[in-house]
């Protein structure tokens, strides 16, 4: 194997976290007194950032800066620890880490939340670093957090990979010419991992593994 570098999404990639997500978005829709939409609705609300999601609902800045303290409120508490494991996904994790590759986690989800997230996975001490976005949004797209990841860790765009279940994490790595992963076990499905320019689409973790190695 070579010795490539693989950065992870968080949510939908590693955790299935849409019950933390999804209570946490609709606590502060109501809190503002803002209708709370479906469960299908609020499941778009995975992946990409908050800022970006909670624009359209509430238009000027201050009220949507007032809603993501509120989201951060709840999941700070309650919603980060609301999550499962995908089945499999450790094992590719720790094969990877095994096998002698740098890792890191790369999210949209605020990095202080993201780093208590997988300090706590069984298998979160295989990661090098945990790329996420700033507390004030100025860093929350995937082009931004992989730029950030790859200063951070010193590394070169064709060294590394991007695996993620959105077309953001397609989109990201494509804008800086990374090969990239989608995954069908999250929130994205097929057809949008393909219509972003998927370099290929995996529905198992050992399919994953599979692709990764080569």
């Amino acid at each position: 194997m070579s010795r490539d570098v693989f950065f992870f999404d968080l949510d939908g990639t590693l955790i299935d976290s849409a019950v933390g997500i999804t209570r946490c978005v609709a606590y502060a829709l109501e809190k503002m007194d803002q209708p709370v939409p479906g469960d299908a609705e609020l499941r778009k609300w995975i992946g990409p950032a908050l800022r970006t999601s909670f624009s359209p609902v509430f238009g000027d800045a201050e009220r949507v800066e007032r809603a993501v303290e509120l989201y951060r409120e709840r999941f700070d508490v309650l919603g980060w620890e609301e999550h499962a494991i995908y089945a499999g996904i450790g094992e590719v994790v720790q094969g990877l880490h095994a096998a002698g590759h740098r890792l890191a986690v790369v999210t949209a989800k605020n990095e202080p939340h993201a780093r208590r997230i997988v300090e706590h996975l069984p298998f979160g001490s295989c990661f090098e670093d945990i790329i996420g976005a700033t507390p004030d949004g100025s860093r929350s797209h995937k082009p931004e957090l992989i730029a950030e990841a790859l200063q951070r860790l010193q590394l070169q765009p064709a060294a590394c990979w991007m695996i993620g279940d959105r077309r953001m994490d397609i989109e990201g790595a494509r804008h800086h010419g990374m090969r990239n992963v989608g995954v069908l076990w999250g929130f994205g499905g097929r057809e949008e991992l393909q219509a972003a320019g998927a370099g290929a689409v995996v529905a198992t973790p050992d399919e994953l593994a599979a692709v990764l190695r080569g």
